[in-house]
């Protein structure tokens, strides 16, 4: 059986759970499904928010052995991030400022195509630059 290549990780932290999901699904149908997306949205208790009981979940479950990118929504889930963070010393984990949607199919992409943390983060941070008009 042949050895399968450690892979970048991205999870998606938002206030929405429907936002983090539908953001998710995006990203995922675009590497098809090659990548492990993971929504971290919402509270504990399905409200408005973050929590970052569900980051520290959704990164363990995107780790694939290559580290893991995280892109926030909002000002409040980076600040959930960023204290969980230290939580987390046995998997490398970048925090990307980066455009939600965007930067999530971005990363995705250059994830599929067997990309390190550091490419995978800066696509996702230079899709600031990507012009719909």
């Amino acid at each position: 059986m042949p050895e399968v290549a450690p892979q970048v990780g991205i999870v998606l932290v938002s206030h929405s759970v429907l936002l983090a999901d539908g953001a998710a699904d995006l990203a995922a149908q675009v590497s098809g499904g090659t990548v492990t997306v993971a929504a971290a949205g919402g509270t504990d208790d399905g409200g408005l928010g973050t929590s970052a009981a569900k980051v520290e979940r959704a990164v363990r479950r995107a780790d694939g052995g290559a580290g893991v990118l995280v892109l926030a929504d909002l000002g409040s889930a980076v600040l959930t991030v960023r204290a969980m963070l230290g939580d987390l010393p046995d998997v490398t984990v970048t925090l990307a400022d980066a455009p939600f949607v965007e930067g999530a199919v971005a990363a995705t992409v250059t994830a599929a195509g067997g990309a390190d943390l550091t490419a995978v983060a800066k696509a996702a941070e230079e899709a600031w630059h990507a012009r719909k008009l």
